[in-house]
């Protein structure tokens, strides 16, 4: 295809919005660090005060539903939805967007019923607590105290579903930094209710405590939302730019993303109690480099939504490619790194306390198989903003998800009775990785902002440095055995972090000097 010469216009346009999205991804990447950092130090709380026990468990099968909720209403359904809706009405309301009729017809038409729909939910999770254990972990070992935390934990349904509405229309206007806050107010909010409620209530406080973060959630982006956005008459007419119907496949598509969690904890919870813990433990440290990097996905899946609706396909393209190779070789970065240092990660994270030695090993031996699907969740997440776009969200991701997920629970229940926990975590790696196959194979030559083939192989050539800086690092971790765990988690992230970047590097000028060897689009 014939090059074709930008406009000086454009150019100056495309320069603001890379600018805009570096100071937008740093802004947000700064504060979800944060956020990130202070829920490693939850993790700690809940690890050193009531290691991994029966206790931790039940708390852990209570805290399905804020996970749940959370990918649904934040990252998930309520981002997809919402996010091309206001991007289309700011399409239509142009240079002038603030309180434009378009956008006030979104938020009238879709919040008093979002709201109104999700209290219900959250009501009926309450009343039906035992029923939603029973369901979750058939043969935990202390019910009691999981129905105490599920009621507890029961209102973030509704204020983590507002804390997301909000969360699309601060972003889709440009503004990022409440919205990357969010977690920061949510961790806040559990580590000062341990920290109060330990002595006196257990996990119990703990439980409370993430209820009370999830209302912080809603505060931090209040005063920005009225000012920026506003509150027109709430309304149950329907609009043009959005209907609910449209959360209908998203939704079960996320339903069915975070189901997988639901599938570890139910495969686990008749083995060893603490496994669960272990399980949850193993998947909060390896998702830290994914969480930052799909803060920076979510600050451009603004700019993605508008370019589709403006019909800017190889805009929309270019946007996808970017951050899927980014993000890509983060996920892989990652992979290599955890599989070799899991154990000292580990050690220096949690070890304290009522976690000992024997939770390491478990814990870390689970990572270790674990980041294999780190690649495949990075493809999910990204390839499913292509999906959701468009004016109708397709069925598709939905219907790849659910073989993905028949693919873990199938393999789950083969792998647990011979390897236990390290089965479930195998289990979940392939199933979400042939989810992202999956997605990639039908997405070509069907979507405005599907990636090329070329893109996929970039990927591909990636895992060449993966495997050296596994193998190293492997290496390296036995060679700095004798070393306090917190140098030698930092020289090995070092270490692991130079050579796959030098390895990379000298694949993409080895590239660049061959043209013959790249791959067609």
């Amino acid at each position: 295809m014939a090059e074709v010469n930008t406009p000086p216009a454009t150019t100056d346009r495309g320069r603001a919005t890379n600018r805009l999205l570096m100071r937008a991804g740093a802004l947000s990447a700064g504060v979800v660090a944060l956020g990130s950092v202070l829920g490693l130090v939850r993790d700690l709380m809940l690890a050193g005060l009531f290691g991994a026990s029966g206790d931790t468990d039940a708390f852990l099968v209570a805290w399905t539903v804020p996970e749940t909720v959370s990918p649904l209403l934040v990252e998930g359904a309520m981002a997809l939805v919402m996010v091309p809706a206001f991007g289309r009405a700011l399409a239509a309301a142009g240079a002038r967007p603030k309180h434009h009729p378009a956008v006030d017809e979104v938020v009238s038409a879709t919040f008093a019923r979002i709201v109104a729909v999700l209290i219900v939910l959250g009501a009926l999770v309450a009343v039906f607590a035992p029923a939603v254990v029973g369901l979750l972990a058939p043969g935990l070992a202390n019910v009691e105290v999981a129905v105490d935390c599920t009621r507890l934990v029961a209102a973030t349904v509704p204020l983590i579903g507002i804390a997301g509405y909000l969360s699309s229309a601060l972003r889709s206007h440009g503004f990022f930094g409440p919205p990357a806050a969010i977690y920061l107010s949510y961790n806040v909010g559990i580590i000062g209710s341990i920290g109060v409620g330990y002595s006196s209530y257990g996990v119990r406080g703990a439980a409370a405590g993430v209820s009370i973060g999830a209302a912080l959630m809603v505060l931090v982006q209040l005063g920005p939302y009225l000012r920026h956005i506003g509150l027109p008459p709430l309304s149950w007419r329907r609009s043009g730019l959005v209907t609910l119907g449209a959360f209908v496949p998203v939704g079960l598509y996320t339903l069915l993303r975070q189901a997988q969690v639901l599938v570890e904890r139910f495969v686990a919870a008749p083995l060893e109690p603490g496994t669960i813990s272990h399980l949850n433990y193993a998947q909060k440290v390896a998702q830290v480099p994914l969480t930052l990097s799909a803060m920076a996905a979510a600050v451009t899946f603004p700019i993605l939504a508008r370019s589709v609706a403006a019909g800017k396909r190889d805009e929309a393209r270019r946007r996808m490619e970017t951050d899927l190779l980014v993000i890509g070789a983060i996920a892989l970065l990652a992979t290599a790194y955890l599989m070799a240092f899991a154990p000292t990660v580990i050690e220096l994270l949690f070890q304290r306390g009522e976690f000992g030695p024997e939770d390491t090993v478990a814990t870390a031996r689970i990572m270790r198989v674990y980041v294999l699907g780190l690649l495949g969740q990075a493809m999910v997440d990204l390839l499913c903003r292509s999906y959701f776009t468009r004016h109708r969200p397709s069925w598709i991701p939905s219907a790849a998800m659910a073989v993905g997920l028949l693919g873990t629970g199938v393999l789950a229940v083969w792998l647990a009775p011979v390897w236990d926990a390290a089965g479930i975590a195998l289990a979940n790696a392939a199933g979400i990785t042939l989810t992202g196959l999956l997605l990639a194979c039908s997405a070509r030559g069907r979507l405005p902002s599907a990636p090329g083939a070329g893109l996929y192989a970039r990927i591909a050539l990636l895992l060449v440095p993966t495997v050296a800086t596994a193998a190293t690092g492997w290496w390296l971790h036995d060679l700095l055995a004798d070393w306090r765990p917190l140098p030698a988690v930092l020289a090995g992230g070092l270490c692991s972090t130079a050579l796959f970047a030098a390895i990379a590097a000298a694949g993409w000028r080895f590239r660049t000097v061959n043209p013959a060897s790249k791959g067609e689009r």
